[in-house]
């Protein structure tokens, strides 16, 4: 059979393959070739650790028992819009800063015993990922970002607690998007 191929075939079929190779990736970045940081990840024992999995569950699952507005969600379609998969973990470290600095520090002395455990193991992702970023315009993440802001504080204390109760959510967008 390899006596019938033509001289020159090989290298067509290598350049097939690089070609194949090169739409695969694309694909799996959304269909865009966006230069993403190496340090845009998150190693997945940070999510297999039961204990402060738990503690989180639980920090969301109480403050959403007193989070009254059921009509918005926070962590959810919105927020990724026209955010390609290789760009959501930038987006999601985003949200995790915004979620410590504006929230959890704010509301550090509630819900307790659960977020004096949850924050500090939040922080030591965001830190973590404090050289995550992307090589491209970011203004589309930017501009989900600054529309959950604007959520939340249109919400006031109600947005707050929203945030608090949403952190299972945040956690598992976490998972999904940086491991």
């Amino acid at each position: 059979m390899a006596a019938l191929q033509k001289p020159g075939s090989s290298s067509l079929m290598g350049t097939l393959a690089a070609s194949c190779l090169l739409l695969v990736a694309l694909w799996t970045q959304g269909g865009l070739a966006v230069p993403i940081s190496s340090h845009c990840r998150l190693d997945g024992s940070n999510f297999q650790q039961p204990y402060i999995t738990n503690r989180t569950f639980m920090l969301a699952k109480e403050a959403s028992l007193a989070d009254n507005n059921t009509d918005v969600r926070l962590i959810g379609e919105k927020l990724f819009y026209e955010v390609n998969m290789g760009e959501r973990c930038y987006l999601m470290k985003q949200v995790l800063n915004f979620t410590l600095e504006e929230v959890l520090l704010p509301q550090s002395d509630r819900f307790q015993p659960y977020m004096q455990e949850v924050v500090p193991f939040l922080a030591r992702l965001s830190n973590k990922l404090s050289q995550c970023h992307i090589d491209s315009d970011d203004q589309h993440i930017q501009r989900n970002v600054q529309n959950l802001k604007d959520t939340v504080k249109k919400l006031g204390e109600n947005g707050e607690i929203k945030v608090i109760g949403e952190l299972d959510l945040l956690f598992m967008a976490l998972r999904n998007a940086c491991n």
